[in-house]
Order: C-alpha cells, then structure tokens, then sequence
C-alpha cells in the first residue's frame, strides 16, 4: 500500500520508521515545526530528518488547514493516512481522503485518556495498567472504532519515563499488525465504548505543582508521574521553588495541616499531606530527594535540616 504519515516527536519517528521497515510505500510525511514547549522538547526525534535519510518527501504544517497540503496529500495518492502525535485536528477533507481512511495510533488504552499526556495522567490516577491504541481516525479526537490495543503493567514504582519506553516500543509491532489486517481485509473493527472515555488536556508547568491537600499516595505518584526528563514536581520552601525528585508514602500517620514539614522517617523527612490530614488517618509524603532551582540535588535529610515550616504553593 501506498501511505502518508503524520506524525511528531518521537512517537512519530518510531511510527515513520516502522512504515520504512515494512513493505509498504511511504509516499509523503507531514510534521509539526520544532516546538519550545516545556513537554515537547522532549522525546523530540525529527520525523522530518528520518524521512530526508530515506527520501521521502516531508512537509512542515502547524495546522493542515491549507489547500498547499491537502494537495499534496492527494497527489501522493495514499491507500491509507497512518497518525501518530499529531498535535492538531485533522479536516475530513484528509482524514477521509485514502480508500482505508486514517489510522491513528494513540498512547493510551481508548477510550480512557484520550487527549493529551496520557501515561503522565494514567499513572497520577495510579492505572493498572497503559499502553498504545491503533484506531480509525474520525471526527472527534481519539474516538474511532479500535483495530487493534496492546497493554503493558504499570509497576510499584514505575515513572513516567519508565512507561514511555516500554510504550514506544509498541508502536512498530501495533503498526505493522494494523496494515497488515488492513491490507488483507482483515481488519476487524471494534466500536468504542463512549461511556468509559476521557478526555485529558496538555500539561503545562502549572500541573507539576504540589498541592498538600491531595492524599500522600496521590503526591508519590505525581513524584514519579513528572520524572526526568519531565518538569518535576515542585513546591516552595522559603519563597523559593523546589523540585521534589524522589518520595514515598510514609510508614507512619502523622496529623496536622498539609504541607508541614514534620519528622524524620528513615531516609526522608515527612510532610503533612491530604484535606483531611488534621484527622491523624493519613499518611504524610516521605520526601527523599529534593532539586533546587540551581540544579543542585540534596538528600531531603540534609536540606530539611530544622522541622517545622510548611512547604507551600
């Protein structure tokens, strides 16, 4: 089959390099421009320079709204439209364009987390379990029937950097499944089920901020949620910003107001968390490891030399 892709980042060049690994054609590649947003620095593989090694012609769109491209898309003449992290909103007038449609893959398990940062947001939600979706592009994002899912557990202590490996190595198999069903009119197409979706928006800076009224098995997994090299957690401590890099869930219960910085327990120091704390039913965060804003890392036990103060917003 003859096929385009859009794509970014990394999630699109594993994508565009599984179509080059196949026997199907690569016609035209479609990308976004590099971008400075804190979460799209990383993981950021140039789908434009794999395609340029390989002599595809590639495009740069931050929006696939001009007559320039879908003109190109129809000159190319595809037999089927495969998307992985494209960022913005397709128009029918290309989605629909190939004989088979558009295939999107999606890192999450559809219907659940559609959107934006799904692994971030499956793990802050501790999930069971992630993983990567091939599904038939329609006109609400992420919500065409499913061809094929595969899941991967998520661990005790997995971070989100964890996870993104272990999903991004879905893609090729998921890919080549999906056209290889696709091709062979075997492809067997399941509905989703609309009352189990979720739709979840783009991180921003603003959502690594702690908030101690959130329950401390809450605040372990945005810890591991917002890993390297991910905008880390933070809070403040005397006016200024810390980044917490490393927590658990203390072993004891401690009572009093969110955000206190209490006692030491083993290799941290626990801080007072959950709306509810002043009930003492709560355990606090055992903070490990903390980063201030010039880089530096100290074991929670050396920066926290004094108890007592609050970590704040």
């Amino acid at each position: 089959m003859r096929v385009v892709m859009f794509g970014h980042q990394t999630w699109g060049h594993r994508t565009l390099r599984a179509l080059l690994d196949s026997r199907h054609e690569v016609a035209l590649a479609v990308t976004h421009p590099r971008s400075e947003h804190a979460y799209e620095r990383i993981w950021d593989d140039s789908v434009a320079d794999l395609a340029a090694e390989h002599g595809v012609p590639a495009l740069l769109r931050t929006r696939p709204t001009d007559q320039a491209l879908l003109d190109a898309v129809r000159d190319a003449e595809p037999d089927l439209i495969v998307a992985n992290n494209w960022r913005t909103w397709l128009p029918p007038e290309i989605y629909d364009l190939p004989p088979h449609g558009t295939l999107n893959v999606h890192d999450s398990l559809l219907p659940a987390y559609a959107g934006f940062s799904p692994l971030i947001w499956a793990l802050i939600n501790g999930e069971p379990e992630v993983g990567v979706t091939a599904h038939r592009m329609t006109e609400d994002l992420d919500a065409g029937d499913i061809l094929v899912q595969r899941a991967v557990p998520v661990g005790p202590t997995d971070t989100a950097t964890d996870l993104f490996f272990r999903t991004v190595d879905l893609i090729e198999p998921i890919v080549h499944e999906a056209l290889d069903l696709i091709e062979s009119g075997k492809a067997d197409w399941t509905p989703q089920d609309r009352g189990k979706a979720s739709f979840f928006h783009k991180r921003a800076i603003e959502d690594s901020r702690i908030d101690w009224t959130w329950p401390a098995e809450d605040l372990e997994r945005l810890v591991r949620a917002q890993s390297d090299p991910y905008p880390n957690a933070f809070t403040h401590y005397r006016g200024e910003r810390i980044r917490i890099t490393a927590a658990a869930v203390s072993q004891g219960r401690y009572g009093g107001t969110p955000g206190r910085i209490f006692i030491r327990e083993g290799d941290g120091v626990v801080v007072v968390a959950g709306a509810d704390a002043r009930t003492g039913h709560r355990h606090g965060l055992l903070v490990r490891r903390v980063r201030t804003e010039d880089g530096a890392e100290h074991a929670a036990t050396d920066f926290f030399r004094v108890m007592g103060g609050y970590l704040t917003a």
